[in-house]
C-alpha cells in the first residue's frame, strides 16, 4: 500500500531514471568496463590502506577513532545522498566522491589529528554519494541496455553487476600484493616504504579518478525549477518521504537483516579474522597474502554469481549457496578450529578465506540485483511521465 501510494506521487522524482535515446547498447557495455576499473583503481589504494591504518596511525589511536568518525559521517550522510545524486546526476556524483578517498590517502602520507579528523568526515560525504551513484548509474544504464537490445532485464543486471563486482573484488587482492612487495615486513616497515606505498596508492587512484570522467552522462539530472524557494520545499519534503517510506515496505524490511550480515560479515574478515586467526599463525605479511586469496575468490564468485543471475528465484538460489560457504566457516571456528602449526596452520587460514570471499561475491552481487528488481517501479514511473509529456 505505501508503494501504490508513492507511486502516485509525481511530484517525487525517482532516482532511477530510463536513459534510452541517445546512446548504443555498445556504449553501456563500454561503461561498466570504465566504471569497474576505475573503482577498482580507487579502492585498492583505500582498501589496503584501511587495512593499515589502525596499526601505522596507532598514536593515541588515531587510526581508529579516524575510522569511526568515517563510517559515523557515512551513515549520516547516506541518508541525504540520494538527493545529491538526483541533483548533480550519477556520473557527476561518482566523480565528485573520489575526491574524498583522494584526500584521505593524501592525508595518510603525514597524520595528524588536525588532518585526519575532517578528512575522515569528508570521507564520510563522498563515500555516500559514490555508492548511491554507482547504483544509480549501473541500474539506469543496465535498464536501458535490456531495453534496446530486447535482452531480459534480470538478466542484464546480473551481468552488469557481475561484472562491476568482480572487478571491485580484486581491489583485495592487487592491492595486498603491492602492499606485501612494498611492505615486505607487514606493517613493520620503515616509515620510507609506507610514505612509498602511499605514493603508489595516491597515483593509483589519481588514475582512477581520470578514467571515471570518460564514462558517458545519463538522463537522471534532476531538474530544478525556476522558483527556488518552491524548489527547495518540495524537494525536503519529497526526500524525507524518500527516506521513510522504503521502512514501511515489507520487502524492504526483508531485505535490511541481509545487508546488515553483509556489512558485519565484512568487518569479521577485516577486523577478527585477520587479528585472531591470519596473524597469530602467518604473521603480519600473511595477512596481505590471506586477503589476496580473499579477495580472488571473491571477484570469481562475483561474476559467476551475476552470470547466473536471471530473476528473484535465481538470486534466492545463489544467496542460500554463498550463506552455506560462510556458515561452514563460521561453525568450524565456534565448534573445532585452533591455531596449529606446519602445513595444516598455512592451508586452514588460506581455505577460510577463500570460502568467506565466496560468501563475499555472493551477497555483493546478489543484494545489487535484488535492490535493482524489487523496486523497479521507480524507473517504470519515469518512464511513464516522460511518454505523458511527449503525448
Amino acid at each position: 500500500m505505501a508503494i501504490e501510494s508513492m507511486d502516485t506521487r509525481d511530484e517525487e522524482a525517482p532516482l532511477f531514471v530510463d536513459v534510452s535515446g541517445g546512446e548504443t547498447p555498445k556504449s553501456r557495455t563500454r561503461d561498466v568496463h570504465i566504471l569497474s576499473c576505475a573503482f577498482l583503481l580507487i579502492f585498492l589504494a583505500y582498501g589496503a590502506a584501511q587495512n593499515l591504518e589502525t596499526t601505522i596511525n596507532s598514536e593515541g589511536n588515531l587510526g581508529t577513532v579516524s575510522l569511526g568518525i568515517l563510517y559515523v559521517s557515512f551513515a549520516f550522510f547516506s541518508l541525504f545522498a540520494s538527493l545529491v545524486v538526483r541533483v548533480l546526476g550519477s556520473k557527476n556524483a561518482v566523480v565528485l566522491g573520489t575526491t574524498g578517498y583522494w584526500l584521505y590517502i593524501a592525508a595518510n602520507l603525514k597524520p595528524t589529528w588536525y588532518t585526519m579528523v575532517p578528512v575522515s568526515l569528508y570521507m564520510g560525504f563522498a563515500a555516500s554519494i559514490i555508492w548511491v551513484g554507482e547504483g544509480t548509474y549501473l541500474t539506469s544504464i543496465a535498464r536501458s541496455h535490456a531495453i534496446d537490445t530486447g535482452l531480459h532485464e534480470g538478466t542484464v543486471i546480473g551481468n552488469f553487476n557481475g561484472e562491476f563486482w568482480a572487478v571491485f573484488a580484486l581491489h583485495q587482492f592487487v592491492g595486498n600484493l603491492i602492499t606485501l612487495a612494498v611492505l615486505p615486513k607487514g606493517t613493520e616497515g620503515s616509515t620510507g616504504s609506507t610514505t612509498l606505498l602511499f605514493i603508489v596508492f595516491l597515483c593509483s587512484m589519481t588514475l582512477g579518478t581520470i578514467l571515471m570522467c570518460f564514462i558517458c552522462k545519463t538522463n537522471d539530472k534532476e531538474k530544478v525549477s525556476e522558483d527556488s524557494s518552491v524548489s527547495f520545499c518540495s524537494a525536503v519534503a519529497s526526500r524525507l518521504n524518500s527516506v521513510i517510506l522504503p521502512l514501511l515496505d515489507m520487502r524492504m524490511l526483508l531485505v535490511i537483516p541481509l545487508i546488515a550480515y553483509s556489512g558485519l560479515q565484512q568487518a569479521f574478515v577485516w577486523a577478527s579474522y585477520t587479528k585472531d586467526i591470519v596473524n597469530p599463525t602467518l604473521g603480519e605479511a600473511g595477512v596481505g597474502g590471506a586477503m589476496a586469496v580473499y579477495g580472488a575468490f571473491d571477484a570469481i564468485c562475483s561474476l559467476a554469481a551475476g552470470r547466473l543471475t536471471s530473476g528473484l528465484r535465481s538470486i534466492t538460489v545463489i544467496v542460500c549457496g554463498g550463506a552455506f560457504f560462510q556458515a561452514l566457516i563460521l561453525l568450524w571456528l565456534l565448534l573445532k578450529y585452533s591455531a596449529t602449526s606446519g602445513v595444516l596452520g598455512v592451508i586452514y587460514p588460506l581455505l577460510m578465506a577463500a570460502f568467506l570471499g565466496i560468501g563475499d561475491g555472493v551477497l555483493n552481487t546478489q543484494l545489487s540485483a535484488l535492490l535493482a528488481l524489487l523496486f523497479k517501479h521507480d524507473t517504470v514511473r519515469t518512464r511513464n511521465k516522460k511518454e505523458r509529456l511527449h503525448s
